[in-house]
């Protein structure tokens, strides 16, 4: 709770009570339970209003609406962004309907003469695995994946396969695991560690914006960022961005039109870029995402609530809910099968259980009406700002249905 500074007092301790700011999402599930707050995320319902502002910009501006999406709907995400963490500007920055968009145009920039060097985890979520894997398969790049346990020895193992022989051209390592929960808590020593001139360290933040307080401030000049609205940023999907440091990748292959604005003033007869992260930008998309990020941006402003204050919510309905586990486990959710254990700070706001029998589960809370997500063997259970403690009883109290 030391970090959390900008929690009004009629908020109280966490964990809060914010249904009522959820009431189109909660309404829509009278009956149901939604625990999948690590995958999608519940909407406030001020959101709302600014997805129907898309339409009547559209309807209002036409052609014109452009110069609204890119000026003043965008100047205030990136801004909320940027103090979300803790950049010194927002000009490294770009939007885009996806982060595998990203993931393509950073490819794009790796060398072309030789084989490009990639090195990651074996924890990266499916938009980065599966690209680079295929390239793999077809020899297109040399590929170093690091095993991700033991997490104690994550980044050391990182660091070492950075140092070893002519180096990767790229390092890319997600800020919280998806499928487990883990986190990175040291980015700027790892960043640090593994930088080097002209390699692309790109850190995946999806599970880390506004999930866990993240400061960037010390290696915005080395890294790139990449998050999206779908889950923590509660703005659904079509709205991510990028965090691009000034002088690497300028000239990315994968380019699209929108990637020249601000490029009017250089030389002429080439194929001419942004100085900023505009460079990364791509063409044509739908603005609506960012309009709902905006109004969610100023929602949060309004209650004074930052990734600190939603960390510390969702760790306190992890508590109750592992309270309740100790009790009386359930199935696989018993505290024997967490990946990620209660002890460990380095954690996200959703509890991962492995078990052999997860599938099984997973189909179990389903029929009684509690979703949670299945990935292999692991389930995940999410804790989110539309949660309540109300609700963590009343899961437990419909798990020990499903037994």
């Amino acid at each position: 709770m030391d970090q959390m500074t900008k929690v009004p007092a009629t908020l109280g301790r966490p964990p809060f009570d914010l249904s009522a700011e959820f009431s189109r999402f909660r309404q829509s599930w009278p009956s149901s339970l939604h625990f999948a707050a690590h995958s999608h995320h519940f909407w406030p319902d001020a959101t709302r209003a600014a997805h129907l502002r898309a339409w009547d910009d559209a309807a209002r501006l036409v052609d014109g609406k452009w110069q609204e999406v890119l000026g003043p709907v965008w100047q205030k995400v990136a801004q909320g962004v940027a103090r979300h963490l803790n950049l010194p500007g927002i000009d490294g920055l770009v939007p885009a309907n996806n982060t595998h968009e990203f993931v393509n145009r950073l490819l794009s920039c790796l060398p072309r003469e030789r084989k490009p060097r990639i090195l990651t985890s074996d924890a990266e979520f499916h938009s980065f695995r599966r690209q680079i894997e295929r390239l793999a398969e077809d020899g297109l790049i040399e590929l170093t994946v690091v095993p991700a346990e033991p997490f104690a020895g994550l980044t050391e193992r990182l660091v070492a396969a950075a140092q070893t022989g002519p180096g990767p051209d790229m390092v890319f390592v997600s800020q919280v695991h998806f499928n487990s929960g883990y986190a990175l808590t040291d980015l700027e020593g790892l960043v640090h560690s593994v930088s080097a001139p002209g390699r692309l360290v790109v850190i995946d933040g999806y599970h880390g914006f506004l999930a866990r307080p993240t400061d960037l401030s010390g290696i915005a000049d080395k890294a790139f960022y990449i998050a999206g609205g779908y889950k923590y940023a509660m703005s659904g999907e079509g709205a991510c961005f990028m965090h691009c440091p000034p002088g690497f990748a300028m000239r990315p292959r994968d380019t699209g039109w929108y990637a020249s604005f601000g490029a009017l003033a250089g030389a002429q007869g080439e194929i001419g870029y942004a100085e900023n992260g505009w460079r990364f930008m791509g063409a044509t998309f739908d603005p609506s995402g960012l309009y709902r990020m905006g109004a969610m941006f100023d929602w949060l402003d309004a209650k004074g609530l930052d990734a600190a204050a939603i960390h510390a919510h969702a760790h306190a309905l992890q508590a109750i809910f592992a309270e309740g586990l100790a009790r009386q486990p359930c199935g696989v959710l018993a505290l024997e099968n967490l990946v990620v254990q209660l002890d460990e700070p380095a954690r996200g706001n959703f509890l991962t259980f492995r078990h052999t029998d997860a599938a099984l589960w997973h189909e179990k809370l389903k029929q009684a009406g509690i979703t949670v997500d299945l990935r292999g063997d692991r389930l995940r259970v999410g804790f989110g700002l539309y949660q309540t403690e109300g609700d963590v009883k009343l899961l437990l109290e419909r798990m020990l249905t499903s037994r």
